[in-house]
């Protein structure tokens, strides 16, 4: 395989084999992972570290371990599901010892809205960010995993190590809160 063949059109090679040819010898190649995989990696530093130093740090880190660790990927999973799992790995290690955790839901969007629908818009932003990041740590790294990371309940079992029944009463558990919470912040507007 090429360098130059990595990618092409738009199409994505099979990830397995890209693992594969890394392994053989290729290590430039390991750059498309990097930036197929980096702004994910660095918004899930950003929701454990809420500051780009230390997400950057997180984000390289992460991609370090990840090459060193290339030869234990065994494909049972998608790579970015085995990827997710160090990421999250890491960053938990790092948290316990800090004990802080921000959730995506915290980021801002950038909206060139109205003033009153940008006004309205960051009110509600305001009260989801508060919602969530008010949830028990277990809920909340469902609800991000899930809603803002878009994995399944299998992925997030494969990086978190709950069961599968309890990420989902985790999740449904989280998500009765929030309905209440925001409930009582619709009646504010």
């Amino acid at each position: 395989m090429k360098q130059a063949n990595a990618e092409t059109d738009g199409e994505k090679i099979d990830e397995r084999l890209l693992v594969s040819e890394i392994i053989g010898g290729n290590k430039e190649l390991f750059r498309v992972l990097v930036q197929r995989y980096e702004k994910k990696v660095f918004a899930l530093g950003i929701s454990f570290f809420h500051n780009t130093d230390d997400a950057l740090d997180f984000t390289q880190d992460v991609f370090v371990k990840t090459f060193r660790s290339l030869k234990s990927f065994e494909g049972r999973s998608r790579f970015s599901t085995w990827l997710f799992k160090i990421a999250y790995n890491t960053a938990v290690n790092v948290v316990n010892r800090s004990k802080e955790y921000r959730s995506l839901a915290c980021e801002d969007a950038i909206d060139n809205q109205g003033a009153e629908q940008s006004v309205m818009h960051k009110l509600a932003q305001n009260a989801v960010r508060s919602a969530v990041e008010n949830l028990p740590g277990k809920y909340r790294v469902c609800v991000d995993l899930f809603f803002f990371y878009g994995r399944s309940y299998k992925e997030i079992e494969a990086i978190t190590g709950f069961p599968v029944n309890t990420i989902k009463s985790h999740v449904f558990r989280a998500k009765k809160i929030l309905r209440k919470k925001l409930a009582d912040f619709q009646g504010e507007i």
